[in-house]
């Protein structure tokens, strides 16, 4: 099963896999809150300033981070015939874990807010699109 919290929510035993997907830990952040940190898989600065700052709506945000996600990598132009695509087959991993066992991702934001890339990420991870 797939589960999202604010990395500052109390953890529980049924949370399985812990992974903070940002791009920043909080200064001093102890990491025996999370398993794993996946900063590739948070936005990017920019696109969490402009969102932040109201410099683009959420549609956009969401848009944009989606688009982000699957962003070829330098490695990609080195490969004449592999490509990585960006993070398609770290969501693959996520996907097929979450079937087997339980993975939270979690984000700084707070547990009840709604406009948080972690949302997005589960409704990507969970749809037939990676």
């Amino acid at each position: 099963m797939l589960k999202t919290k604010s990395v500052h929510t109390d953890a529980s035993p049924d949370d399985g896999l812990r992974i903070l997907i940002a791009r920043f830990r909080t200064r001093g952040m102890p990491s025996d809150l999370y398993d794993v940190w996946m900063p590739s898989l948070g936005p990017s600065e920019k696109l969490l300033r402009d969102v932040l700052a109201g410099r683009i709506t959420w549609a956009q945000y969401t848009k944009e981070y989606l688009a982000e996600l699957f962003l070829d990598g330098p490695i990609d132009a080195r490969s004449k015939t592999i490509k990585n695509h960006g993070q398609k087959f770290t969501l693959r991993l996520l996907k097929r874990l979450s079937r087997e066992q339980n993975v939270t991702l979690l984000c700084h934001c707070e547990e009840d807010r709604q406009q948080c890339h972690r949302h997005i990420l589960r409704k990507l991870i969970e749809s037939s699109k990676v």
